[in-house]
Formats: structure tokens, sequence, C-alpha cells
């Protein structure tokens, strides 16, 4: 297995890519914010991704670059950012968030900070912000309070799609989490055992992935276990110590994080003799995501594909248990927007990464979710992870 990773000149060529939007929308300084929940944004434009605090970057129209660390993660950030023509700044306010107080030489906090940078930049008049959803109002009052006489924007939008066309090095990257999600599922998968608990088969999961060179599980949720009729119908859970049974449905998610890249596998399975209800379903799903799936071709609108899979389930009568039918970016977080729907029609473009999954609840037995991660070239979609497209089958045809 191959252990590719961006180049530092990605790093700035991200940076002065987002220049050229800000010069397009008069945008003079913008504000990046992860956390936890949205860990990429920063680490996007500089490949530093925090420990148990949250990270901060500053990108004014020209001139140096502020990535912003906790005290906890300073060293750790002196190491992982990769971005030239930087500086690194200490700030309490994106520290734990229990407020614990570090004696730290040099921290400022972000009042400060916003101060040094105004006096660095006189003219700005519009300021952007990433993470709308996550964005503190302790720093955004310290902005608002320090750029007095500027407009606020929203930069979300013009973010995500900045990452929804991969270059080749990230493809590489991508490429590399793929192969280990397979690996992992290839596996963990058949030393899975009646009587086992769901949480169990999670640390059987994450071994695994751990021992493939993943960096952690998957940048959304740790690997989801969810067993039996009751279990299976929560889309995203904690694994309990539910012991799993015979005939009974199992529903596998796990995915892996290296490289600040995300790959993710759903599979079904079921120990033991399947009832014909359950392999019913299973391949009417696996046989739907396959039909829309090879519609996902450059230049096509999505709502083409999705479409395709609802008209599919539609006419083998399963269209009652589908909740949705999920077409999304992938990449730096498992689930990225901009999100595909009917409703924008947006336009399926190559070198796209896709997540398409076949979600069905609600049945009598239980519930149930396959997923799999395409890559988008010139000619059409490939299946990239490539676990589902020999087990299914194997375990639930005929």
């Amino acid at each position: 297995m191959n252990f590719p990773t961006i180049p530092p000149e990605e790093y700035l060529g991200r940076v002065n890519a987002l220049r050229n939007k800000m010069a397009e929308m008069g945008v003079d300084l913008v504000v990046g914010f992860s956390n936890l929940l949205e860990i990429a944004i920063v680490r996007y434009y500089c490949g530093f991704a925090p420990v148990n605090e949250s990270a901060a970057i500053i990108i004014p129209s020209d001139g140096e670059v502020t990535v912003c660390s906790g005290q906890a993660s300073y060293d750790y950030c002196q190491v992982q950012n990769k971005l030239p023509f930087s500086r690194i700044a200490i700030l309490p306010e994106i520290g734990e968030v229990s407020g614990f107080e570090y004696d730290t030489e040099g921290q400022l906090d972000f009042a400060e900070l916003f101060a040094r940078v105004r006096a660095e930049h006189p003219g700005v008049k519009k300021v952007g912000f990433i993470g709308r959803l996550i964005f503190p109002a302790i720093i955004m009052n310290k902005l608002k309070a320090v750029f007095y006489d500027a407009e606020i924007v929203d930069m979300d939008d013009v973010h995500y799609e900045q990452r929804i066309r991969k270059s080749s090095s990230e493809i590489e990257v991508l490429k590399t989490n793929w192969e280990m999600i397979t690996e992992t599922f290839e596996t963990t998968v058949p030393k899975i055992k009646i009587g086992m608990t769901e949480r169990h088969i999670e640390g059987m999961f994450e071994a695994a992935m751990m021992s493939l060179g993943a960096e952690s599980y998957v940048q959304a949720f740790a690997p989801m276990v969810a067993t039996g009729p009751k279990n299976s119908y929560i889309s995203m859970c904690r694994n309990t110590l539910r012991t799993i049974g015979e005939s009974e449905i199992l529903n596998l998610a796990a995915g892996v994080c290296y490289e600040g890249y995300n790959g993710v596998i759903c599979s079904p399975l079921v120990l033991g003799e399947i009832p014909q209800k359950i392999k019913d379903a299973v391949m009417c799903a696996y046989e739907a995501l396959n039909y829309a799936s090879d519609k996902m071709k450059p230049g096509t609108p999505c709502d083409v594909v999705l479409n395709a899979y609802t008209d599919y389930l539609t006419k083998y009568g399963y269209i009652d248990y589908c909740p949705y039918g999920s077409l999304h970016s992938t990449g730096m977080l498992e689930c990225e927007a901009p999100v595909f729907t009917v409703g924008n029609k947006r336009v399926i473009e190559e070198n796209m990464a896709i997540c398409i999954d076949a979600y069905f609840k609600g049945m009598e037995w239980g519930s149930f979710r396959i997923e799999d991660c395409y890559l988008i070239g010139k000619d059409g979609a490939k299946r990239m992870t490539k676990y589902n497209d020999k087990a299914v089958p194997e375990l639930f045809k005929g």
C-alpha cells in the first residue's frame, strides 16, 4: 500500500485560489474556524489539525497568513503547519473547552490578534468567515468589534466549492483511504461471530484500520455496528453491549482517515441462515445503487442519478422503505457540502469523489445501508471501495 501525502506547495495553491475568489468578491480578509465537527477547514489550507482543541486561520488578501492554535497543540502545530510564509499564534479561545489555563509565553487573545492584523492591513472593508455552523460567538464578537466598519460575509459556499473537485495528489491520498477501508472490511467481517457485542466488533474494526496505517477512524463517526430489528433502525448511533444473534441483520458502517482524507463503507451482514425477505431487500438495494451509479458521468445533472435510484425502488416495491437517496461529496469529511439533490440539479464533474448509498429503513426485521465511494473519471464513475461489490452478492444473492 502506498502512503502519499499532500505536497506543501499545494497548500499555498489553495490559499492563492481562495485569494482569487476574495478578489472577485471584494473580500479583504478571511477567518476560518475548525473544531472536531469540521476539523478540515483549517487543515485544508495549512495541513494542521489540532488535538483536543480547535483551530483557526486568518488569510488576508496578501501578505502573511496566521495559523491559530490553542496552547496544548502549539508544538504540534509547528510540526504540522505546511504553509510557507505563515506565522503561528497561540489563542486561549480555541484551547481546551474546559477553559484550562496555560501560562504560555507569547499568547494573545483574538481581540489583540485582530487588532494586529488590522494594523497590518488598514484598508479592510469586507471580512469573510468560514464555518457558519460552528464559528464561536466569542471570536465573532471580537472580530466585529475590531473590524467595526467592515462588512462581514459568509464564505462557506466558496470554501466547500473549492474542495469538491479533487487534485491529483488528493486523488492519490483518497485511493489509499479506499484501499485501507476495503482491506479493513475484508479482514474484519470474516472474524465476526454470533455472541459478540456491538462494541467488541467496533474494536475489531478500529484495530484493523490502525494496523493498516490509518491516522484515525473516519472524521464523522466511529465504526457503527447497529444490530437486530431495534438497533439497526437508528441511522447514526453509539454501539451497545447487545450481543448479536443468528439470522438477524447487522448494519456495519466504518471508515478510515488518512492524511486528513476519508474513505467509508456501509454493508449489511447476516450470520447463519439468511431469511429470504432480507436477501430480497439487500439485493434490490445493491442493484438500485449499481443502476444509479452507472449514470454518474461528467456533465450529468445529479437528479438523473437520484431519480434513477428511486424509480428502481418504486418498480420493485421498496420505495416506502427509502427515507432518501443519498449522493454526496466526500473528501476531508466523510460527508461534505455541497449536497447533490433533485432540486439543485448539480452537475457531476470529472475528479469529484462521491459517496452514494442505499438506505432501507423500517422493515419488520430491521434496517440497513449499503454505501460506497466513487471517483468520477472522464468516462464515468468507478467504484473505489471494493468490498461490497464481491461480498453483497456472494452473501445475499439467491
